[in-house]
């Protein structure tokens, strides 16, 4: 009774100044500047007080992190950039019919409470307590799920990762050696070049980029810079890629990164989005992942029309009983399981790992002790007895690598195609920018 995978890997994009959102400083601007258009994107339009509001989060934000704030023209031209991004792929989502309702925002507001150890009614005491609007914090939150959903269904759906994409990663990254158990904190600058730039762009956009990076060595700050001139998706986050196992650093900053060691710069390094400028800012060991398995083999009684749930449980009792009084569990299971699969194994579902099995009967199974027969337990699948044969502690620090890797393939082709795919749109969008009256 295997659980199907359904990781998500691309979850919701949750900003990391959660409570820094709507504060927003428009008591001194009047009403006219407002509502002044400061962009025109397609069929819509930007307002001043969205602007405001926005370059108010990315301030505080900064400011929290002790940032020093780039030039007011700088900010909110980094910033409009974003919206106008945000824009866009709202525009499309709502072309393409998608819809974010009611219930599917409800989750999505439990599930950031959660994260944040509250309930969901103190989430919203605290957001009110905050001086923020919840209705418009909600708002914002079913914009981001929305955009979510646009991606995965543009990009995401169409990625695979193969076996063999799997192994030659790491074949090739064999030369990281002694430092596969090493994390890094990376820093990250991109300077951007058009969609089929020219000699002249590309060279223009490589010098900016190696004069940025003489700046930084002589000892300019690095996220003040990177929220100052990165084109990154986290520029205005000071360009913070958070930390990453060596698999799950982009191949093309990997050979680079296995050679810095704290505190140095790599860069600029070409790729078809501009020139990149990489920082480790932190290094650290990470630990063996070591896994509890349980040996299991279980009965399955299915529910039809002519066998209701009653009747099957008192079947699996009937069972349990013989089982008691010296019956084979493994030859009653073969002659009895609906699970045709594990009945020709005497019910043996082997050596399973957390997280391997449905909930119900993973619950139930750590509740036995080596030996132990459970109570008939109900699954989605039907009513199951379950026994436990052994556990062990097992060192699978192989197989989690590698499906740490599988995953990190996913998310670099998700990154890389989102970043084209966001370029692309941009590209193709009718954009007349209006900061300069303002």
């Amino acid at each position: 009774m295997r659980k199907q995978q359904n990781i998500n890997y691309y979850p919701i994009r949750l900003l990391p100044f959660l409570f820094g959102l709507y504060i927003a400083s428009m008591q001194s601007v009047g009403a006219m500047d407002v509502n002044r258009i400061v962009a025109i994107v397609d069929d819509g339009v930007i307002l001043n007080s969205e602007l405001n509001r926005q370059i108010e989060i990315i301030k505080q934000n900064l400011g929290s992190s002790g940032t020093q704030l780039p030039p007011e023209l700088v900010i909110r031209r980094q910033v409009l950039e974003r919206i106008i991004i945000n824009k866009l792929q709202l525009q499309r989502a709502s072309q393409v019919g998608m819809h974010v309702d009611d219930q599917t925002l409800q989750r999505s507001m439990a599930q950031l409470a959660k994260q944040n150890n509250m309930s969901l009614e103190e989430f919203r005491n605290t957001i009110k307590n905050q001086g923020m609007d919840y209705a418009n914090f909600m708002e914002d939150m079913r914009d981001e799920i929305m955009m979510n959903q646009l991606r995965n269904r543009t990009i995401a759906a169409r990625i695979k990762v193969s076996d063999q994409e799997v192994d030659h990663f790491i074949n090739t990254r064999g030369k990281l050696g002694v430092n596969q158990n090493t994390q890094y904190h990376l820093g990250h600058i991109l300077i951007a070049t058009p969609e089929a730039a020219s000699p002249t762009q590309i060279q223009r956009a490589k010098q900016r980029a190696t004069d940025i990076i003489d700046k930084l060595r002589a000892g300019k700050d690095f996220k003040e810079t990177a929220v100052s001139v990165s084109d990154g998706a986290q520029g205005l986050n000071g360009g913070d890629l958070g930390w990453r196992r060596p698999e799950e650093i982009p191949t093309l900053f990997v050979d680079l990164v296995s050679t810095l060691q704290e505190g140095e710069l790599a860069g600029p390094i070409q790729s078809a989005s501009g020139f990149h400028i990489i920082k480790i800012l932190e290094m650290k060991g990470a630990e063996k992942h070591v896994v509890f398995q349980t040996k299991v083999q279980h009965i399955l009684i299915k529910t039809n029309d002519l066998l209701s749930d009653e009747d099957a449980r008192k079947k699996l009792l009937l069972l349990k009983q013989r089982i008691e009084d010296g019956d084979q569990f493994s030859t009653l299971a073969q002659s009895h399981s609906d699970d045709k699969s594990s009945a020709l194994k005497g019910g043996g579902l082997g050596w399973v790992s957390p997280g391997a099995l449905v909930p119900n009967f993973e619950e139930a199974m750590k509740k036995l002790e080596p030996g132990d027969i459970s109570a008939p337990i109900q699954t989605q699948f039907g009513w199951h007895l379950i026994q436990v044969l052994d556990r062990k502690e097992r060192d699978n620090t192989d197989e989690y690598r590698k499906e740490l890797v599988r995953d990190e393939i996913r998310k670099q082709k998700f990154e890389e195609e989102t970043e084209l795919w966001l370029r692309q749109l941009r590209n193709e969008a009718y954009v007349e920018i209006r900061l300069d009256q303002s």
